[in-house]
């Protein structure tokens, strides 16, 4: 399974739990329009590290959390290398 994809299994069960309504998921989706709220987004970034054996977030001291869902996937794609 690529990061991508995991990532997408992650946001989509996460709102599914949670029952958020989810919108399509696409690179300029701003993750603040993504129908996930704060809550949302701490279990899938938990999720991902349990997954993916990474945090990016705590990674990297000058770390920013992403404003669209292809900035989100770029960031752990490019923690991953």
């Amino acid at each position: 399974m690529t990061v991508r994809s995991e990532i997408v299994e992650q946001f989509t069960q996460v709102a599914l739990e949670q029952d958020k309504r989810l919108a399509p998921l696409n690179d300029d989706l701003e993750l603040l329009e993504s129908g996930l709220d704060s809550l949302c987004f701490a279990v899938v970034v938990a999720r991902l590290e349990a997954l993916l054996g990474i945090d990016p977030f705590s990674a990297s001291e000058d770390a920013s959390f992403p404003v669209t869902f292809g900035e989100f996937v770029n960031f752990y794609e490019d923690a991953t290398e």
